[in-house]
């Protein structure tokens, strides 16, 4: 890291997100679920981004208690993700029982109501399989001239077929869909989808694989570690970057180029 970022380090907010993948139905690469988020949101507003958000006390208490082959803050992390997705978009990810488009839909009216998982794996007699969702990536600015910083976990999920019922939660977001990684690239490149930084250097990564099990091998390949971008010089002229060896096909963009998008 550079030396003038060296002391800009601040405490960041955890965040977990979820990649979720489906087949595509013309048999070309994976769908991804994304959702566009509302202009009035602080972070990232406007911005196509996977389903996400900040981990909750009550995902702590969940976490602590489901956490016999994970540390408890991991295992925090994984309920956040499978906790925020079934709230903004209705997919019941990484829950076992009987799950089915009615039962996801009674599921997220209770969580939106009690704003914690427990008591809806309860009513439904469902558990987490928190092994479900694998780990892909870890996000942390650590700037201080960054109004909000999140330490956001990413995690990928593989919902097969992909026929389910999906809503938006409107509160945060205003459009939710399904588009392929380098469909996603290519809209953001013609102004049709706004996305930070990290969602493009996902994305990029994520156009790499044919289906969820290659996916799965680049994970295997590329443990987790956290990600961290930089500034650097090259020919007179600022870039943000990100390591080189943590399994990202593009390292570096420009940082005007970053601005504008």
């Amino acid at each position: 890291m550079p030396d003038d970022q060296k002391n800009t380090a601040s405490p960041g907010i955890p965040a977990a997100t979820i990649v979720v993948f489906r087949n595509s139905t013309a048999g070309g690469p994976p769908e991804l679920l994304m959702v566009t988020r509302s202009r009035t949101m602080t972070f990232a507003g406007g911005a196509a981004v996977f389903p996400g958000g900040r981990v909750d006390p009550a995902d702590y208490a969940l976490g602590e208690k489901l956490s016999d082959s994970l540390p408890p803050d991991e295992a925090a992390h994984r309920v956040a993700a499978i906790r925020e997705t079934l709230e903004e978009t209705g997919l019941a990810i990484g829950i076992s029982g009987r799950v089915d488009a009615d039962r996801a839909r009674q599921a997220r009216a209770m969580l939106l109501k009690h704003e914690d998982l427990a008591p809806v794996l309860r009513a439904l007699d469902w558990k987490l399989d928190l092994e479900a969702v694998l780990p892909f990536a870890r996000w942390f600015p650590r700037n201080e001239r960054i109004p909000r910083v999140f330490d956001t976990r990413f995690y990928l999920a593989n919902l097969g077929t992909g026929a389910v019922d999906i809503a938006v939660d409107q509160t945060e977001n205003t459009k939710l869909y399904w588009i392929t990684a380098q469909g996603a690239l290519d809209a953001a490149a013609c102004g049709e989808l706004s996305v930070i930084y990290p969602t493009r250097r996902n994305l990029e990564r994520l156009a790499q694989f044919t289906d969820f099990a290659a996916a799965a091998r680049n994970c295997a390949q590329y443990p987790v570690k956290i990600i961290t971008p930089f500034l650097e010089m090259r020919d007179e002229e600022r870039w943000l970057c990100i390591p080189d060896d943590a399994g990202y096909p593009v390292t570096g963009e420009p940082l005007e180029s970053v601005a504008r998008g």
